[in-house]
């Protein structure tokens, strides 16, 4: 090749899909370990977009997370995007060292660690290179239109509406968002905006599935499970 050609930019040859009609989604081999986590693969493989609600260990981040790196692995996806706020996470971005991909690693580990574990650690760290798996921070999300991409929101109750709004409206063609949290556990002075979607959708008879976890369905461990049930009877 000479020398003063550019290289070319890597690109996933994807299969042909029809994410209108989200059946023709290839299906995952996950296996579900509680009811809501057999409610939640079926939300996944029906509908573009789920909201999940429930408290820490019930395996809402760790299912959809290996949902998308089925969809991603098989090409029926080209892009897996993480994003969610950094409230009350101890120390603003700006702080933190390192360029934006470093300085947004550590809110990403808990979807990168399922990742890895199903797709590898060179393939994970080649689509960090390449752009095809990306952290991006809430912040830098206006403008921006994510198509034939899977976008998974974490820690969304500590998202406000008007982000909320912002964020849904970025969901273009073939695109599935998953909104994950916990209303317990916001840290917003306000109002939070994923109860306020629910509302809507509920309101208005939104097509979007709605899963919601309880402490029964806490599976990390009997430690988890039984902080998780303290905290909620003093009102923590």
């Amino acid at each position: 090749m000479n020398d003063s050609e550019p290289p070319k930019k890597q690109t996933r040859t994807r299969r042909k899909t029809n994410y209108k009609g989200s059946t023709n989604k290839k299906a995952s081999g996950l296996t579900p370990k509680t009811d809501k986590q057999g409610d939640l693969i079926k939300a996944l493989k029906e509908s573009r977009q789920v909201f999940i609600l429930g408290p820490a260990g019930t395996g809402k981040t760790y299912v959809t997370a290996t949902y998308a790196a089925d969809q991603y692995a098989l090409k029926e996806i080209d892009k897996i995007v993480i994003t969610r706020p950094h409230v009350a996470v101890g120390k603003e971005l700006g702080f933190l060292k390192g360029d934006l991909t470093e300085k947004t690693m550590p809110w990403a580990l808990p979807v990168l660690d399922v990742l890895e574990k199903h797709l590898g650690k060179g393939t994970v760290e080649t689509g960090i290179k390449n752009g095809n798996i990306e952290m991006a921070p809430l912040a830098l999300m206006r403008g921006r239109s994510f198509e034939n991409a899977f976008i998974i929101v974490d820690e969304t109750q500590n998202i406000t509406t008007h982000e909320l709004k912002m964020l849904l409206t970025r969901v273009g063609e073939g695109t599935t968002i998953v909104l994950n949290g916990d209303v317990q556990q916001s840290d917003l002075k306000e109002a939070d905006g994923l109860t306020k979607v629910i509302h809507l959708a509920k309101k208005h008879m939104l097509p979007v599935p709605i899963i919601e976890f309880d402490v029964d369905d806490i599976i990390r461990s009997d430690i988890t499970a039984m902080w998780v049930k303290t905290f909620l009877k003093e009102g923590l």
